[in-house]
């Protein structure tokens, strides 16, 4: 998973014409923790997609913009828009996190 670090980078990112999963996550938090500790078997299954991720702390105006009011919360996004937003109360499982993806990726 590639770390997005700046507004201009993120920017870019996302207006890719394949989706692109972005991962909101803080340093701090233990559910960031856990899914980091399943998230490897997804990135397989998912390999065709682009991945990143982006610490909400450092760039919290992103996490504004895009309504990330809890963390771990995974964006899919498609020609500059959002089109898959999966909230940090259901992104506590891999099955969770698998059923989300499959309903948002082509």
């Amino acid at each position: 998973m590639k770390k997005i670090t700046t507004k201009a980078q993120f920017d870019d990112i996302i207006q890719g014409d394949q989706e692109t999963i972005i991962k909101f996550f803080a340093d701090w938090c233990p559910d960031c923790t856990r899914m980091n500790m399943f998230i490897g078997d997804i990135l397989q299954t998912y390999q065709e997609h682009e991945w990143f991720e982006l610490n909400k702390d450092d760039l919290p105006e992103l996490a504004e913009k895009y309504q990330v009011m809890g963390i771990p919360s995974l964006l899919i996004f498609k020609e500059g828009k959002k089109i898959g937003h999966l909230h940090s109360a259901n992104a506590k499982t891999p099955e969770e996190v698998s059923e989300f993806l499959s309903e948002h990726i082509d």
